[in-house]
């Protein structure tokens, strides 16, 4: 046996090993390691400007944890204390009221009476309250569960980050690639996962602020509701429709109907048509000029399908894996075509 086929059989061995010693922190240490390629050239750009890599590996994980992991965490607390202290009696109550409200709407408007009444009747609400309640109970049972995975991430993070320079040097040198071509895959995968993960932040945070604010002057939680709507304004065409379209029914539904109408213009004007066709563009080609050194642009009906498969799959981090490695094939597949290139 040739010495090279004997350390290869031991490394397998050992790498076997290490899978079951690991096994329960690997989803942690693979979106960590996502989360850092797609991070990189912002931690390059903040270690240039505090010239000290550990101060950047700090200040990227508490950025990590305040723009992504804060907001997912109060909305999961949110959700599970207003489930786990919900009044079925008055559920009951307001249903009967939305069904009273709908019988007295107008003949003017006979279509959507009709519509929502083919709606009602579809509506069990005794199985409706007690899947609600199983919900309450499953958010509870794992958000201790949530907490840890979120805390493991950011801790594989920052040593991700703080170690990242010499840990893609390693790997570059034993890939079994020209060192320009190790090069080439490293930045295209940085470079285009980079471009998802901001496009996603950019939009999850513009949009949910200005739906936030706006909606805390109608004495809705703001935070909650702004943080939900970014998550919303992810799915293409009907993303903020998903938030603004029941508020302003609830509003209609209390008979305010100026407040309804103004919510829907809102949503619609400065939301959908001012910010997300035109300001939202404009920022996202500013992060990519200033901080990505080589913008690539990514359909975004791909990251959004990418995204709902993720989240099929690997469940909540799948917003994470999904798109990732839908990117990561990318970039190999444009490696592939530089090869063909050079080879014709």
């Amino acid at each position: 046996m040739k010495p090279q086929h004997f350390l290869v059989a031991i490394a397998i061995a050992i790498l076997f090993f290490l899978f079951e010693l690991f096994s329960p922190f690997l989803k942690a240490i693979f979106v960590a390691l996502l989360l850092t390629v797609a991070t990189n050239s912002l931690d390059s750009f903040v270690t240039i400007r505090v010239k000290s890599r550990t101060i950047s590996a700090f200040i990227m994980t508490i950025m990590l944890a305040v723009i992504f992991f804060v907001p997912v965490m109060y909305c999961i607390f949110s959700f599970a204390n207003y489930l786990n202290q919900l009044d079925q009696q008055a559920i009951m109550q307001n249903y009967g009221k939305i069904e009273n409200w709908v019988m007295n709407i107008p003949q003017e408007f006979e279509f959507f009476k009709q519509q929502l009444t083919l709606i009602l009747e579809k509506i069990n609400i005794a199985e409706s309250i007690k899947n609600i309640l199983s919900i309450g109970a499953y958010l509870g049972k794992n958000s201790a569960s949530f907490m840890i995975d979120m805390f493991m991430i950011l801790i594989f993070y920052f040593f991700f980050t703080l170690y990242g320079t010499n840990l893609s040097h390693y790997i570059k040198d034993i890939l079994p690639l020209k060192k320009e071509d190790s090069n080439t895959l490293f930045y295209e995968s940085s470079n285009v996962m980079s471009i998802v993960l901001y496009s996603i932040l950019v939009t999850a945070i513009f949009e949910g602020l200005l739906f936030g604010f706006f909606i805390s002057a109608y004495d809705y939680n703001g935070f909650l509701l702004g943080v939900l709507y970014g998550f919303a304004s992810l799915v293409p065409v009907v993303g903020g429709l998903i938030m603004w379209l029941p508020i302003a029914l609830y509003e209609l539904y209390l008979g305010d109907f100026y407040d309804a109408i103004v919510i829907v213009a809102y949503s619609i004007i400065v939301i959908s048509i001012i910010a997300d066709t035109f300001i939202k563009p404009i920022i996202i080609r500013y992060i990519n000029q200033k901080v990505v050194k080589t913008p690539t642009k990514i359909n975004e009906l791909l990251i959004f399908f990418s995204i709902v498969a993720g989240l099929s799959t690997f469940g909540f981090w799948g917003m994470i894996i999904g798109p990732a490695m839908v990117t990561f094939f990318i970039s190999i597949v444009q490696l592939l075509k530089k090869y063909s290139n050079d080879m014709i």
